[in-house]
């Protein structure tokens, strides 16, 4: 079986004030395993930056595009099994943990923490990856 490929664009579009031509994937469904490509605060559709210099917003956008993604690939967020959260200062730490929550309630995934120099765009605070494995008696 092939992979499915959610939303498949290319960095050239998606980035055009660098020097990028890479094809990719929002999320890619291998098997019952969603992956999703580290989410930034920016709408899916548009490609427009939300929440500029407010890690709440990004990080309700963040995980809006993940709980998006993962059932366009066929989950629900209940399948959600790993993040992985990239903040650009660590002062935000908890306001971005604290808006993450509740959109996984009772889930209990696995999370890694990281805080880095920067992210693509100089307005990104927060960027978050995540991986879904939907149950084999419901794929």
């Amino acid at each position: 079986m092939a992979h499915k490929r959610i939303r498949a664009f290319n960095t050239k579009d998606t980035y055009p004030e660098q020097s990028l031509n890479n094809d990719l994937a929002q999320a890619v469904v291998a098997g019952n395993t969603i992956y999703v490509r580290g989410q930034c605060p920016q709408d899916l559709d548009t490609a427009e930056n939300v929440g500029v210099g407010d890690p709440v917003a990004q990080t309700h956008k963040v995980m809006q595009n993940i709980t998006q993604l993962i059932e366009e690939g066929g989950g629900k967020i209940e399948h959600l099994c790993k993040l992985v959260v990239y903040l650009t200062d660590i002062r935000h730490r908890e306001a971005v943990y604290q808006t993450m929550g509740p959109y996984f309630k009772g889930v209990h995934p696995v999370c890694t923490g990281l805080v880095v120099v920067a992210l693509a765009r100089p307005e990104w605070l927060v960027e978050i990856d995540a991986t879904a494995v939907i149950p084999e008696n419901e794929s």
